[in-house]
């Protein structure tokens, strides 16, 4: 059966749905969808990674890739060939502040809900994990045995909980963290397969995080967290650097089954 296409999270939609060429008349039209609109203007005008442009629209670094190849033809064909391009439709959903910092900058929840229908949008309770071990952010996703659950209302921590991961691979823990209705993941290291998980599951992630678990999610709350956008795993003998952190020893496997980062 074929996968269900995920809804790709975009901030706004555009402020121009068409561009034609100048005196022409009765040109063919191409049609660009919003959420490939969303990819040009990240990777092109913002200049962002499709890494950093899957995360943001809460989608695999490969889909974003063939959308942006798509919407770079479909554009080239306009110019060259004069056709009027046309910007609507798609399989996406505006950002509605669940997703913190989702455009560079934290979404205020008042704000969207005026500046669309007029109507009320209601508070929901977000969740924030992060790996942790003794107070602190722990610097290997993959292998963290536990998770500190935080519940954010209004913009502040209402509760927070310590969750076990049982030992489970970055695989299985990505599943517990949907199932927990996790948002947003703060942590250390983390590898590529573990973060492409994550934005299929529609978690947000803060990587290359180190220090005080409670500190880093007050930081984030105020926009001010310091994170690692392009956060990795690599080898290097034993041990894995994780941006500014190091951890583990050779007997972990960032790109093996189960273990991995």
């Amino acid at each position: 059966m074929a996968r269900p296409i995920r809804c790709r999270r975009i901030c706004f939609e555009p402020k121009y749905d068409s561009f034609a060429p100048c005196g022409a008349e009765n040109v063919e039209q191409v049609l660009l969808t919003v959420d490939e609109f969303e990819a040009i203007r990240l990777i092109d005008y913002e200049k962002k990674t499709h890494e950093q442009c899957a995360r943001q629209m809460g989608i695999s670094r490969t889909t974003v890739t063939e959308m942006y190849e798509k919407a770079r033809t479909k554009i080239a064909d306009c110019i060259v060939n004069g056709r009027m391009l046309c910007i609507s439709g798609g399989n996406y959903a505006l950002c509605d502040g669940s997703a913190w910092r989702c455009c560079g900058k934290k979404c205020d929840r008042a704000e969207y809900a005026a500046e669309t229908a007029g109507k009320r949008k209601e508070d929901r309770v977000m969740k924030i994990a992060v790996t942790y071990e003794n107070g602190n952010v722990f610097p290997h996703f993959g292998h963290t045995e536990q998770f500190k659950v935080y519940d954010i209302n209004d913009g502040k921590v209402a509760g927070a909980q310590v969750m076990n991961t049982n030992g489970s691979g970055h695989g299985a823990i990505v599943g517990m963290l949907s199932a927990w209705e996790v948002d947003t993941l703060i942590c250390g290291g983390i590898g590529a397969g573990a973060q492409t998980a994550l934005a299929e599951a529609g978690i947000h992630l803060y990587g290359g995080v180190s220090g005080s678990a409670d500190e880093a999610v007050e930081a984030l709350l105020a926009g001010k967290l310091a994170f690692d956008p392009d956060v990795h795993c690599d080898h290097h003998g034993k041990g894995h650097h994780h941006g500014n952190g190091h951890c583990g020893e050779d007997k972990h496997g960032c790109s093996g089954n189960g273990g991995g980062c």
